[in-house]
């Protein structure tokens, strides 16, 4: 058996964890924690550990979620066992092989993991979401939990969610000022697109953090992203290399994001972004 833990505040990503283990052909079981008294890490991590304890599964898997990783890594401590995050693919055997994903997305490690049961978040986007509905067996968090959620202050965003758009149009240091962004603005609402940016962005203060794509930031997949005036760093790429296709725009032909990118456009993006809107409203006008 294998249990996964229903990490609700990421219904996708839970759907993901949901199909990799399906995938691994045992007898799955969703399993959620009672929440009501709020989130507690070392409760629900106690409240699992109890529940392993007791049946014995062969794996526990999580969405690789912040919270999916720090309730599996109480758990690793409560059994005392090794755990495995963001996980790409396993190879049964004794002990499991593991690939995941290491370096911020850099590079995917193979590993061996010893202990039971095996201890595993999924990375995001490594496989497709699970599509039949599943019952979830809720079980009451422990009531000796020592951390709690004393406040929750929900993020509020206009348009499309950056994490669910299906086109991201991001804007980098050389954007060059808050006020830089209206061209970025522009594009997007005419695609129907989220607008993302660097961290240089968020750093500069231009753009709130919600808006930051890349490692320590949201990580995306849309069907396309549009790079404006990024360079191409390694943890902005690894928030943004689940795209399926990235159009980068960029006046240093140099630079490292062009290695990545689909489609490559060496010029100012004040000129190149401001061309591509006027050519989709001469576009949707001759429509």
């Amino acid at each position: 058996m294998i249990v996964v833990l229903a990490e609700r505040s990421d219904e996708e990503l839970f759907l993901q964890a949901l199909a990799f283990a399906h995938g691994l052909g045992e007898q799955v079981r969703a399993v959620g924690i009672d929440d009501s008294a709020g989130y507690s890490p070392d409760g629900w991590g106690a409240a699992l550990a109890r529940l392993v304890s007791e049946r014995e599964p062969r794996a526990v898997l999580a969405p690789g979620t912040d919270r999916g990783n720090e309730v599996l890594a109480h758990v690793a401590a409560e059994l005392d066992v090794p755990m495995a995050a963001n996980v790409t693919s396993v190879t049964p055997g004794d002990p499991l092989t593991v690939v995941r994903v290491r370096w911020g997305g850099s590079l995917l490690e193979e590993a061996r993991l010893h202990g039971a049961p095996a201890l595993l978040t999924v990375a995001p986007h490594a496989v497709a979401a699970a599509e039949d509905s599943v019952d979830i067996e809720l079980v009451p968090a422990s009531a000796e939990a020592r951390v709690r959620v004393s406040e929750r202050v929900e993020t509020v965003t206009a348009g499309v969610s950056l994490a669910d758009a299906d086109v991201v149009v991001s804007g980098g240091r050389g954007v060059g000022s808050a006020e830089g962004f209206a061209v970025i603005e522009e594009l997007a609402a005419l695609l129907g697109a989220a607008v993302g940016c660097s961290r240089a962005v968020t750093s500069a203060g231009w753009r709130p953090h919600t808006d930051q794509v890349g490692q320590t930031g949201t990580k995306i997949s849309p069907s396309l992203y549009i790079a404006c005036g990024i360079s191409g760093a390694t943890q902005h790429m690894a928030g943004c290399k689940g795209a399926k296709k990235l159009m980068a725009i960029n006046p240093d032909n140099e630079a490292s994001i062009f290695a990545s990118a689909d489609y490559a456009v060496i010029g100012d993006l004040h000129e190149v972004v401001p061309a591509i809107s006027a050519e989709i409203r001469k576009t949707r006008g001759a429509g």
